[in-house]
C-alpha cells in the first residue's frame, strides 16, 4: 500500500516528520515536496533535522502570484500522482501546497486525508483561509486538531469522516526538544544567553509588505531594554532591502534557522512575537508567552487560556503590550497527546 505525503513549507516538514516516522516500515511513502520554500534553511535542514528522507520529487516551483503557483503545482502534482498511482495522499496545512494537492487529489479520485483540518481565522483576506476552506472541502478524510476546529467543520456542515487527533506538532516538539538542546550551538553562534532576549518572526504579507508597517513595528521595539532575536524570512528581508529599512540596533538579524537551533531558540526566549500560526502553537507548548501581530487568529484556544495576545502592528505603543504580557501559569491540554499514533490507527482503518 502507498501513502505520498505533499509538502512544501516550514510547517509542513514539522507536521510531516512524526507521521512520516510512524508509518514508514508499514507502508510503502513518497514524499512530493513542491518546492514552496526553497531557500536552504526553510527547506533542506528541516529534512536533516526531523530525519525526514530526502524527497522523492522535488517540483522547485517557489515564485509566481497565488493563481500561477497553485496551478504550475497542481499540473506537475496531477503528473506525478498518475505515475505513482498512491492508496491514499496525505496534505497538511494551509498553503497553496495544501490547497493544489486536495484539489488534484479529488479530480483524480485519489483518497485524500487534510491534516490541520477545520482552522479558521474568518479573515478571507488571508489566502490562507481560502485555501484552508477548499481542503477541508475537498478532502476526504479531516484530521482536526482541536475541539473548535470540530465545531468549525460542523458548522459547514462536515461531519462525515472527521477525526479529533489532536495537533501533530506536540509529536514534534516532544521528540526533538530534548535532542535540539544537546545538538544546538546556536547560543556559542550567536553570542547570546538564554532568558535574555525576545523571539521575533514575521512574514504575513499584511505586516512585511506595506513599509510603514514595519517601520512602526521596528520603532516600537526600539523601546525594548532586551534584545530582540529575529530570524529574518526571505520575504521580509526582500521588502527591508528594498526600502532601505532601518533595524534598530537592539533587533539582532540571523538568517532563517533550522529547526533544531529554531526550538532551542524558542525554549529559552523570554517571550516570542509572530504573526505565524505555527509559532503561536509552539510557544503554547512549551509555555512561553506569545504576543501575535495580527487582527485575529485561527489558534483561539492559545488566547483563551491566556497564553497568546494579539496586537495591531499599526497601534502607537504595542511594545507596552509586550513588556507587560504576563500569563499565568496554569494551562489546558488543547493540542493533544500521541498523535502521530492516533493518526496512524486511522490511516490502518482505511487502506
Amino acid at each position: 500500500m502507498k501513502i505520498v505525503y505533499i509538502v512544501g513549507a516550514r510547517p509542513q516538514f514539522i507536521k510531516l516528520g512524526p507521521l512520516s516516522k510512524r508509518t514508514r516500515g508499514h507502508f510503502e511513502e513518497i514524499i512530493i515536496h513542491t518546492g514552496q520554500h526553497f531557500d536552504l534553511n526553510m527547506s533542506d535542514l528541516f529534512f536533516r533535522d526531523l530525519k525526514i528522507p530526502k524527497p522523492d520529487y522535488n517540483l522547485e516551483i517557489n515564485c509566481g502570484d497565488h493563481g500561477e503557483q497553485s496551478g504550475r503545482m497542481m499540473i506537475q502534482l496531477e503528473s506525478v500522482l498518475k505515475r505513482e498511482c498512491p492508496n491514499l495522499v496525505v496534505v497538511f496545512g494551509d498553503t497553496n501546497s495544501t490547497m493544489a494537492g486536495s484539489l488534484v487529489c479529488a479530480k483524480l479520485k485519489v483518497p485524500v486525508i487534510h491534516v490541520e483540518a477545520g482552522l479558521r481565522s474568518f479573515n478571507r483576506d488571508m489566502p490562507e483561509e481560502i485555501n484552508r476552506i477548499v481542503s477541508d472541502h475537498t478532502a476526504d478524510y479531516l484530521f482536526a486538531p482541536t475541539k473548535t476546529a470540530m465545531s468549525n467543520l460542523a458548522n459547514e456542515g462536515i461531519v462525515k469522516n472527521a477525526f479529533l487527533t489532536g495537533d501533530i506538532m506536540v509529536d514534534s516538539l516532544e521528540e526533538n526538544i530534548k535532542r535540539a538542546k544537546q545538538v544546538s550551538r546556536i547560543f556559542e553562534e550567536k553570542q547570546i544567553a538564554p532568558m535574555t532576549y525576545y523571539l521575533m518572526t514575521l512574514h504575513r504579507p499584511y505586516n512585511v509588505d506595506n513599509p510603514d508597517i514595519l517601520k512602526n513595528i521596528f520603532k516600537q521595539f526600539v523601546k525594548f531594554e532586551n534584545q530582540v532575536v529575529f530570524p529574518i524570512h526571505p520575504r521580509t528581508q526582500k521588502i527591508i532591502n528594498a526600502n532601505n529599512l532601518r533595524i534598530p540596533e537592539n533587533i539582532m538579524v540571523s538568517e532563517p534557522l533550522g529547526y533544531l537551533d529554531f526550538i532551542t531558540l524558542e525554549s529559552s526566549a523570554i517571550k516570542i512575537i509572530t504573526d505565524s500560526g505555527g509559532i503561536q502553537k509552539e510557544a503554547y507548548l512549551l509555555k512561553k508567552p506569545c504576543i501575535t501581530i495580527r487582527s485575529e487568529t485561527e489558534w483561539t484556544e492559545t488566547v483563551e487560556d491566556g497564553w497568546n495576545v494579539l496586537v495591531n502592528a499599526m497601534d502607537k505603543d504595542f511594545a507596552h503590550v509586550i513588556e507587560t504580557f504576563n500569563p499565568d501559569e496554569k494551562q489546558g491540554d488543547v493540542f493533544g497527546k500521541n498523535v502521530s499514533s492516533k493518526m496512524f490507527d486511522i490511516i490502518c482503518d482505511i487502506i
